[in-house]
């Protein structure tokens, strides 16, 4: 990690505000008919159950970090997780042990390939590199607090849960269905380990990190977690403090630099704010200090970002003025000093 030399110097925050209520509300609803039309894209078929979903979902929450809620289409529908819990699972992390430990057994580099790829490993001798690809996300979970697979169960549910504001449960039918299925995972897991990366069994670290991209959420719930993000790691519905200021604004800089995997610079070059994608059609953005936006729609891009979800968020950062990157001049050219 580079040495920043900045210890004991405070953040500062600027963040500015939303529009108003009437405008963000119309807003939402903009961005869910502007793309209804849009049929590009496939549902994910490499876990069977979810090859089950309907391809015509499509819902958009945006929740604002006082706990405005902003609804359209299908915000209420429930999905697995998937890669989405990543995230989460990395701040809850990182609150347990710390900005440094985490960066350094984990990493926060883009690999650059697919987020399921053994190569990445083998080229960094061993490193998973980020907590937003399989093998970060696997070396993350295996730090979970608990001396037992159950005990760090409940403490994921739990966890996230609190991000949620409500009890997530856990789909036992995708469950079943990923965990016939993830050949590759337990490869990478058992990779992980032959490089002192994961030092728990390395099945069990899989099935852990199975069940907690099984929970089930909605487009709002996420929208609910990203604005807990935003808000400086408490609950805007619940009041709740889940994790630290600190661990939010590490959160976010990791998934600015990997949320939407090898897509991940384009996804920022685009819409310029920090966000996360799972293969069941969820897609998490948050702008910090204003609001977390959640989409829901199963058709995917290549990549496995979902394809109307990436264009509702892309209007609704440029309309509702989100892009972090995004600034205008002050004062006019003959106002400023020579």
């Amino acid at each position: 990690m580079m040495d920043s030399n900045v210890e004991g110097i405070e953040q500062s925050v600027s963040t500015g505000t939303l529009p108003g209520w009437e405008q963000v509300d119309a807003r939402v609803i903009a961005s869910l008919e502007r793309n209804r039309a849009c049929t590009d894209g496939a549902v994910a078929d490499y876990i069977p159950v979810l090859a089950q979903a309907d391809p015509e979902l499509f819902g958009v929450c945006v929740v604002e970090v006082d706990g405005g809620l902003h609804v359209a289409g299908d915000s209420e529908v429930e999905f697995s997780i998937q890669s989405i819990s990543k995230a989460f699972v990395y701040a809850l992390v990182c609150e347990e042990y710390g900005h440094a430990a985490v960066a350094d057994m984990v990493g926060v580099n883009n690999t650059g390939l697919a987020f399921n790829s053994v190569i990445a490993i083998e080229l960094n001798e061993g490193h998973p590199m980020n907590p937003m690809v399989n093998a970060g996300a696997l070396a993350t979970t295996a730090l979970m607090p608990g001396a037992a697979p159950d005990e760090q169960w409940a403490a994921i549910q739990a966890g996230l849960s609190a991000f949620a504001g409500r009890d997530l449960v856990l789909d036992e039918e995708v469950y079943q269905s990923e965990a016939a299925t993830n050949t590759r995972n337990r490869a990478i897991a058992r990779l992980l380990e032959s490089y002192g990366r994961i030092n728990r069994d390395p099945l069990e670290v899989v099935d852990l990190y199975t069940k907690q991209c099984s929970l089930l959420v909605s487009a709002r719930d996420l929208a609910i977690m990203g604005a807990t993000l935003a808000d400086g790691g408490v609950n805007p519905v619940t009041g709740e403090r889940v994790v630290s200021a600190d661990v939010c604004r590490d959160t976010l800089a990791i998934l600015a630099a990997n949320g939407l995997y090898e897509r991940s610079g384009e996804w920022l070059f685009e819409i310029g704010l920090p966000g996360k994608s799972g293969v069941s059609g969820g897609l998490l953005t948050i702008s910090p200090g204003k609001a977390g936006i959640g989409t829901f729609s199963p058709r995917l891009d290549p990549a496995g970002n979902s394809v109307r979800g990436q264009q509702a968020t892309a209007y609704l950062s440029r309309v509702l003025g989100l892009n972090i990157f995004a600034s205008q001049a002050v004062a006019s050219s003959q106002n400023r000093g020579s």
